[in-house]
This record gives C-alpha cells, sequence and structure tokens, in this order.
C-alpha cells in the first residue's frame, strides 16, 4: 500500500505509487526524455536542475513545476529571497508563458535560478507541444 499526503506530492517516505506516471506510456517523446535525462543524470553527465522532465512526477516539467516539492530555498529556485517564501509559478500553455511571482510580495523574484527555471519550463512546454502537434513543429 502506498501512502500518500493529502497535498498529492511524492515525499521521501512515500513509495512510489503506479498511478502517479501516466502520461510517459501515452507520450513517446516524453517517455524517451525521461529516460535519456535520468541515465545522464544518474551517470553524472547532467544536473538534476538542468531537466526538462521531472524525474519525481514523470512529467514535463512545466506540468508540474507549481507543485511544492520544485520549491527550493538553497538553490533558489521558486523562492523569494527578500520575503524567504516559495513563489508561485504560473504557466500558459496557450501562449507560452511562464511567470514566477513571490506568494506574500507579489513581486517577481529575479535570480538565475528564477530565470533558468523558467528556460527550462519554456524548453519542456515547446517539446510537449511538439510531441502533441509534430505538423506544426515542422512548419
Amino acid at each position: 500500500m502506498t501512502e500518500k499526503c493529502r497535498c498529492g506530492d511524492h515525499h521521501a517516505w512515500a513509495g512510489p505509487n503506479p498511478q502517479d506516471r501516466p502520461a510517459a506510456p501515452r507520450q513517446p517523446l516524453l517517455a524517451t526524455t525521461l529516460a535519456r535525462e535520468d541515465r545522464l543524470e544518474d551517470t553524472g553527465g547532467l544536473d538534476p536542475t538542468d531537466r526538462v522532465t521531472c524525474r519525481t512526477h514523470r512529467r514535463w516539467l512545466h506540468e508540474c513545476v507549481s507543485s511544492p516539492v520544485h520549491a527550493n530555498s538553497a538553490i533558489g529556485y521558486r523562492w523569494c529571497r527578500r520575503c524567504d517564501h516559495q513563489a508561485l509559478v504560473a504557466v500558459d500553455e496557450l501562449t507560452g508563458e511562464v511567470a514566477i511571482r513571490c506568494g506574500l510580495c507579489g513581486r517577481s523574484p529575479r535570480s538565475r535560478a528564477n530565470d533558468e527555471l523558467v528556460a527550462l519550463c519554456r524548453r519542456s512546454l515547446a517539446l510537449s507541444r511538439a510531441s502533441r502537434f509534430p505538423e506544426s513543429a515542422a512548419a
């Protein structure tokens, strides 16, 4: 039996749940990108903060970046150093815009880590679109 917190996220104490991985089998590009990034990360060829997929949620990064699991005060991802509070992420899949705002002060926390996270989410979104609409990627 798998224990899960009511927040819906994975935690170190929670075992893997097969129901948490529904997207990869239906999306071949996601599955191959996950496998490639997992392999590269395991061999030291890819930093975990440079992934466009999420090893924890087994999804494209832009699909789960708003999860509390992705806030990291030490690195600065999704973090407002001014308020010492996690920032919120909004991903508009229609326009491709990604915005990070502090949950307390409402400002966009500017940091190299947050800028990189926005760029990774945009790349993740572009790959996701290309896999769903291959004819538009060729145009």
